[in-house]
């Protein structure tokens, strides 16, 4: 086989099938489908020589340490193109750094192979035949944060800023009713469908099947018009984990030919998020609050002027740090930042990544959010007494806001030409009037609340005796 003439024997034991699909797969640049095949294939040759917890694909010098001098010839001889193959494959994800470490680890089977010294040198040196054109594709950015971050308020600054860039936005909402499509406003780029939504379930766990579609519509879109995207931006659910969002530019053929990931941006709600880092989960569901800023390349510490001291935001900082030591961090409010902070940033290293969590590229399902968790939505057409919803209103932040994470609403008031929007966090609340309900259009309400142990009847009801009769 072509790249790996070094008189190896053909393999044996059950790993050898998998190491054939593995070969077969990155011939075809099947690159993450090719990742999930040899990683298996390694474990299951680590299974056979004694070894365990994938060492072999985690800690591939230690295993090597280890075990290198139990194996047979063959042994070493089939080791040495499984470390081959991850290699290739690592470089057509892009992790170099990985792919010059598992060159390394066949020089260590076989201190005079050839093919392996000249790819680690290419690698070593930078050379650009080793290395994705990544100057031809659409850079994409995954915005994430706690619920109510301000995730939907930074977008509208990014579609509004004077970039003079073409940016599509992908929306994922977790609510039942879909809230965020009327607080994005996207002018020009919404009016030639560039703004998708996706309210069919949580991005990081049942969608990314239509978050792959989304990216080649707005990719074909452009090309058809003749108006190429200079960038994408994925608003994420305030419950998503980025992680399996970040892992679709790798998973798909497509997406990954045509785009890459420029990014992940988190925003922090200043006054909040020690007590989502604090809340303890049930066994087996991990916290997302900590998850987004595990794998953020840049955070957003907004909602600083909610905060009461300096030590405070100081505090703030120090937990941020705890988990992501290094990461860049801009203290806003209402989401302001320059665009040069977030936009064509270039920061995603699938190889830092790779270091932080050794099972990033892995193909599993195992994402479970807080089932304590929901979601109620409330969408009916009629108008509400402005009076009644204030008095119920500040009864429900009162009595309920502390499992209260978020509440929204675009609303129909009686009296009341424009639109009222209203936005909560636990017991902080804000609401504005944004544009005119239209001559024709129907006057209708839609809220809907996220928390935990909510109460749907009790929310249902307590908004509907609100309604003019």
């Amino acid at each position: 086989m072509a790249g790996y003439a070094t008189a190896t024997s053909a393999p044996t034991g059950g790993y050898a099938d998998l190491l054939a699909e593995a070969e077969a797969l990155q011939g075809q640049s099947k690159h993450f489908d090719g990742c999930q095949k040899i990683n298996a294939c390694m474990e299951l040759f680590e299974t056979e020589v004694g070894g365990a917890d994938s060492q072999i694909v985690k800690e591939p010098k230690a295993f090597l340490e280890a075990f290198m001098p139990k194996m047979s010839a063959d042994q070493k001889s089939a080791l040495l193109r499984m470390f081959m193959v991850r290699g290739d494959i690592m470089i057509g994800l892009g992790a170099t750094k990985r792919a010059a470490l598992e060159y390394s680890c066949v020089e260590t089977l076989s201190p005079d192979n050839e093919v392996a010294k000249e790819k680690r040198k290419q690698l070593t040196a930078g050379s650009s035949t080793m290395e994705r054109d990544k100057d031809n594709k659409t850079p994409c950015s995954v915005l994430t944060g706690f619920l109510g971050s301000g995730k939907t308020t930074l977008l509208n600054h990014i579609l509004k800023a004077n970039h003079g860039k073409r940016i599509a936005v992908i929306e994922n909402e977790f609510g039942e009713v879909g809230i965020d499509d009327d607080l994005v406003k996207g002018g020009q780029m919404a009016e030639e469908e560039n703004i998708v939504e996706m309210n069919n379930g949580c991005i990081c766990c049942t969608v990314r099947g239509d978050l792959i579609a989304g990216l080649k519509k707005l990719i074909k879109n452009g090309k058809k018009a003749g108006k190429p995207l200079d960038g994408v931006i994925i608003e994420t659910t305030g419950l998503a984990d980025p992680a399996p969002v970040a892992q679709t530019f790798f998973a798909d053929d497509f997406v990954q030919k045509h785009m890459r990931l420029d990014g992940i941006l988190t925003l922090v709600d200043a006054k909040h998020i020690i007590q989502h880092l604090d809340d303890e989960k049930p066994e087996g569901v991990e916290n997302e609050a900590v998850e987004q800023i595990a794998f953020a390349d840049r955070i957003l510490l907004n909602k600083c002027d909610l905060v009461d001291s300096e030590a405070e935001l100081e505090e703030v900082e120090r937990r941020i740090r705890m988990i992501n030591e290094k990461v860049p961090i801009k203290r806003t409010t209402n989401s302001e930042v320059d665009m040069d902070f977030v936009i064509g940033i270039r920061a995603f290293s699938l190889d830092q990544i790779l270091q932080q969590d050794g099972a990033f590229l892995d193909d599993n399902d195992d994402h479970q959010h807080d089932p304590r968790v929901t979601s109620v939505g409330i969408d009916v057409p009629g108008e509400v007494i402005q009076q009644k919803l204030n008095e119920w209103i500040s009864w429900l932040l009162k009595e309920r806001g502390v499992n209260l994470f978020r509440s929204k609403g675009v609303l129909a008031v009686k009296g009341m030409q424009q639109k009222f929007v209203y936005q909560a966090i636990h017991m902080l609340f804000a609401n504005s009037q944004e544009g005119e309900w239209a001559e024709g259009e129907e006057r209708r309400c839609k809220m809907v609340f996220i928390g935990k142990n909510l109460d749907r009847e009790e929310l249902t009801s307590g908004f509907m005796k609100c309604m003019t009769k």
